[in-house]
């Protein structure tokens, strides 16, 4: 399955991909836990290098934000896309599943 950077102003990074591998990559995410959780504190530089190294060892993981409301979560989650250059798969409630490809070894 295949996948491009999506190169806009809006989204200089964000990963695109088909809705084929996204609606598969949902299946998959169902039976994750949350591998990082945002406290009130938000999306700290530091969280942001926790899921960064998440993505890197996982490839698919769950974030879960703390007491946010709804336009903050989706403005975390967009960020952490846009800056991590990876693909926004699915948002249900405090929940972001994202995914970015595991580099090769």
């Amino acid at each position: 399955m295949g996948y491009h950077r999506r190169m806009t102003e809006a989204t200089p990074r964000e990963l695109s991909l088909p809705q084929e591998q996204i609606l598969h990559l949902r299946a998959q995410a169902h039976a994750l836990k949350p591998v990082v959780l945002l406290g009130a504190a938000g999306l700290s530089d530091a969280a942001l290098k926790e899921i960064d190294r998440a993505l890197t060892a996982h490839g698919l993981i769950k974030v879960r934000a703390g007491g946010t409301e709804r336009e903050e979560r989706e403005a975390m989650f967009r960020r952490i896309a846009e800056q991590l250059g990876a693909a926004r798969i699915q948002a249900i409630g405090r929940v972001f599943v994202l995914f970015r490809p595991k580099p090769e070894e």
